[in-house]
């Protein structure tokens, strides 16, 4: 049993697919019913009363005497029943009739016998089939006229189609579309008309105007009864503008006045204001929501369909097929008309039976099935004929192309792209239902109708008071706002002028447009997989107002072009995957970073070969160059000889062996950083010492196994990180440099420290830890009393000199992993290192007399300065007061 709802989707799609027939679809439709009709009456006649009536022509005895004896007993017969008419009624009863006619010695049951015989050899076979093969012909064409709607390959494609077609029909969104752009349309054939007509001064008041006749008819939305064309109670009605635009209004009620009506306009008002047409009734959430997925599924679908052209070829071969069956059933049923005869002579082989050779028999349906069959060669001539042009048209017409020429007329619909193939076809043939329907689905096809959903969306959810409360403030001070995942930039983004960093990350369609110079405060962007689009109005403010540019991507070719226009850009951020070959990126030319003169900051993550070459453009700028190579190595670094005023140059992860020769040129550089590199040896240190200017050296995670002697010549460095490295003895040489202030040498196998460190009176934070050492030398307490920050964790310490109070600076003190017992009293003394500064085990901590624990744990006096007593490291990072907190200390206070 089929339940009703299972059976109503197929009275839906029937109801549906007819919007896919045009005209000659469903004349051909009625034909093919009037063909089956005529042959189900035909079979229907035959099957109930075809027969045959025989009757013997030779008589049993041949000769002539026999002959002219019947002959002469058939008029005697004859005669004699002339005058047995007169008889009177009386007698009639008493007398026996006598036969008339030829006497055939034939009983009933050989008449049957004989007639059967005779149908089958005596008739020929049209006369016998040709209603059964016209009910066959019938049905194949019945078949082959709905084939393409119902063939596997089609049938989803036409199903989902219609099922789109519906949805976009139904949509609030398509009448405020289609509103909009014929409202446009209305004021700019407005403008034209004014210009071409101007406006007349006012009639006198004696003379009397003119009533003006409005004969408005919709060009968009129409009333037709379709479907799939269902009015909804909120939809507004659109015409186009009146014959006299000086006098009537785009918006005006007269639109509804019917045709041939007349409206009078008093003189004193000569025209009419025109309401501004760009905002319509907003849609609610659920049907903005509703919207954008058509807009997805209509991109899906059309990708689909004009892949290929499945629907077009089904069609075409079906069109094909069915003008063939047409001329073969009609090349062989024409000469078939004459052969349907009243009388039939039958030669049977049956005379011992019938004793007869020769019967005359009569056909009774030859007259009927003679007709029928002329009725029915008119009815497939006409379908013959409108298969014929069918297939005219196809030939004739580029249906696998689809243009909107009507709607492109409209100034809100002009970018409706051309279709092809399949989605091509299926609008050929609803343009030939209804035109109209074409319009509401390309609304869903235009791009900025699209544009214009997203816009009204994101005013709705993403309003200026929102992204207000979204904004935040950066560790520098600066307001920054976050935008992810976002389909495009919302309006409001563009209100906000205190807004200096802007951070867009996954927006699939960003563009600046003109309203970013309201953005008067907005200095730093970032992209992350985010490629903008810039108006040209829009692109002369970030040119003059960007400083820091932030762009994360996948490909090189996804850089802006608009970013190498920047000239006010002094920091530009890349990272992602960059090619060697043709500079940065294979989009970007030869030359094209002339424009950022400006620049003095690159950084760039990427896998790199080489230096990129449009570097040599803005070396005169640069200041500081910063690699990060993810684990890529970089060959050829030549270009780095041109860059002489840079002063901070970081290769990172570039898989290094060796210091770079290129680096000799570089006289004004400060900072070199080398870490994560593949560094065995330093023997190069000697050729820096042309940088004289070289103050920080980072040479951490690397492979070094020993300091050279020439570390000396670096006479003005101050820091120098050699963590994470295999080094095992150090150089006295190191602890000749004067200026040493930060010395990092974390991670290392060092068992011992010398005591040349003494030397080093400018010694601020010194990081042994993850060594091997067992002590600490007493001249590193007495020499270096600078000494702000000593890390020795993670050591084989078995005790600490007492000479440690000596250092009075000390604010950080880290012993934790370490093989001590206890510690000394002296480290009251430092006052520094009170409020937290001592990091130590807990029952370590607690071998302190309760007073130097007592010291120890409180906070430290707000008279101090905490950037003098609470300077930055990298090994030591700086924790508040608040954060250290020794469970042995609050025991002893208990």
């Amino acid at each position: 049993m089929f339940s009703l709802s299972e059976l109503a989707p197929l009275n839906q799609h029937q109801g549906r697919s007819k919007l896919l027939k045009p005209w000659w679809e469903v004349f051909m439709d009625y034909l093919v019913v009037l063909m089956l009709m005529t042959s189900v009456l035909a079979c229907t006649e035959q099957l109930s009363r075809d027969r045959v009536v025989c009757i013997p022509l030779d008589p049993l005895v041949t000769n002539t005497s026999d002959h002219r004896s019947s002959s002469s007993s058939n008029a005697a017969l004859t005669s004699s029943s002339k005058t047995a008419t007169h008889i009177p009624r009386n007698i009639i009863p008493n007398l026996q009739s006598t036969a008339q006619g030829r006497r055939t010695h034939l009983v009933y049951q050989q008449y049957v016998y004989i007639s059967q015989v005779c149908y089958h050899e005596a008739l020929p076979l049209c006369s016998r089939f040709f209603p059964y093969i016209a009910l066959l012909q019938s049905l194949v064409l019945v078949a082959s006229g709905s084939f393409w709607l119902h063939f596997p390959h089609t049938s989803a494609r036409i199903e989902h189609f219609l099922a789109i077609l519906a949805k976009c029909s139904e949509s609030p969104w398509t009448s405020q579309a289609l509103s909009h752009a014929a409202q446009q349309e209305n004021i700019q054939e407005k403008e034209v008309m004014e210009e071409r007509c101007p406006p007349q001064p006012p009639p006198s008041s004696n003379s009397s105007s003119p009533p003006v006749t409005c004969t408005r008819h919709s060009s968009i939305d129409s009333g037709t009864d379709s479907p799939l064309l269902k009015r909804s109670d909120g939809a507004s009605s659109v015409t186009p503008p009146s014959p006299c635009p000086s006098t009537l209004s785009c918006n005006s009620t007269i639109s509804s006045i019917s045709v041939g009506s007349r409206v009078h306009f008093p003189s004193s008002k000569p025209s009419l204001m025109v309401d501004s047409p760009t905002r319509g009734i907003s849609l609610d959430k659920s049907d903005g929501e509703q919207a954008r997925a058509l807009f997805e599924r209509v991109r899906k679908f059309r990708s689909h369909c004009e892949s290929s052209a499945v629907i077009y070829k089904v069609y075409l071969a079906q069109t094909i097929f069915k003008l063939l069956m047409v001329t073969l059933i009609v090349s062989y049923t024409i000469p078939l008309l004459s052969s349907f005869p009243f009388t039939h002579t039958c030669h049977p082989e049956e005379q011992a039976l019938v004793g007869y050779t020769t019967f005359e028999c009569i056909h009774v349906l030859s007259s009927l099935l003679h007709k029928l069959l002329v009725a029915y060669l008119t009815l497939l001539g006409l379908y013959g004929l409108l298969n014929f042009y069918t297939l005219s048209w196809i030939l004739h017409s580029s249906l696998r192309q689809y243009s909107f020429h009507s709607l492109k007329e409209l100034c809100s619909l002009r970018d409706v792209p051309d279709l092809r193939n399949d989605l091509a076809f299926l609008l050929h043939m609803l343009d030939q239902y209804d035109p109209l329907l074409a319009q509401r689905l390309s609304v869903f096809l235009s791009p900025v109708s699209e544009s214009r959903l997203l816009e009204e969306s994101l005013e709705r959810r993403w309003g200026e008071e929102k992204l207000r409360a979204m904004s935040s403030v950066d560790t520098k001070g600066c307001s920054k706002l976050q935008l992810v995942a976002l389909p495009r930039l919302p309006p409001a983004l563009f209100t906000l002028s205190q807004l200096q960093v802007l951070k867009l990350e996954l927006i699939t369609d960003a563009r600046f447009t003109a309203q970013v110079s309201n953005m008067t405060s907005l200095r730093e962007l970032h992209l992350y997989h985010c490629t903008a689009a810039v108006d040209p109005s829009a692109l002369g403010v970030l040119q003059e107002r960007l400083e820091v540019l932030h762009l994360t991507f996948t490909q090189a070719s996804e850089i802006p072009s608009w970013v190498l226009s920047l000239r006010s850009l002094h920091e530009l951020h890349l990272s992602g995957r960059l090619s060697s070959e043709g500079g940065v990126g294979r989009s970007w030319a030869l030359g094209s970073l002339r424009q950022l003169r400006h620049l003095r900051v690159l950084v760039i993550r990427g896998m790199l070969q080489r230096i990129p070459g449009e570097l040599y453009e803005i070396a005169s700028s640069l200041v500081r160059l910063e690699i990060y190579n993810e684990s890529t190595r970089l060959l050829v670094m030549t270009g780095l000889k041109r860059m002489f005023d840079l002063t901070e140059l970081q290769l990172q992860d570039c898989q290094l062996e060796r210091l770079p020769s290129a680096l000799l040129a570089l006289t004004n550089l400060r900072t070199l950083n080398l870490q994560h590199n593949n560094l065995r040896t330093l023997e190069e240190l000697l050729s820096l010492a042309h940088l004289r200017r070289l103050s920080c050296l980072r040479l951490a995670y690397n492979r070094v196994l020993a300091l050279p002697a020439s570390v000396g010549v670096l006479r003005s460095l101050e820091v120098l990180d050699l963590s994470n490295n295999q080094i095992q003895n150090l150089t006295p040489a190191l602890f000749t440099l004067p200026r040493l202030r930060r010395l990092l040498l974390a991670g290392n196998l060092l068992e011992e420290l010398p005591a040349e460190v003494k030397a080093l009176q400018l010694l601020t934070e010194l990081d042994l830890s993850g060594n091997r050492l067992e002590n600490m030398p007493p001249e590193l307490f007495s020499g270096c009393l600078e000494l702000h920050i000593l890390n020795v964790a993670y050591n084989s310490l078995s005790s600490l000199p007492r000479g440690i109070a000596a250092l009075n600076q000390l604010c950080k003190l880290d012993l934790r992993n370490n093989s001590l017992e206890e510690l000394p009293a002296e480290l009251g003394c430092c006052s520094g290192l009170h409020g937290g500064g001592l990091l130590v085990e807990d029952w370590l901590f607690l071998s302190l007399p309760p007073h130097v624990r007592d010291f120890l744990s409180h906070s430290c006096p707000p008279t101090h300065s905490e950037g003098h007593s609470r300077p930055e490291s990298d090994s030591f990072p700086y924790f508040s007061p608040t954060q250290w907190s020794f469970s042995s200390a609050l025991e002893s206070q208990i």
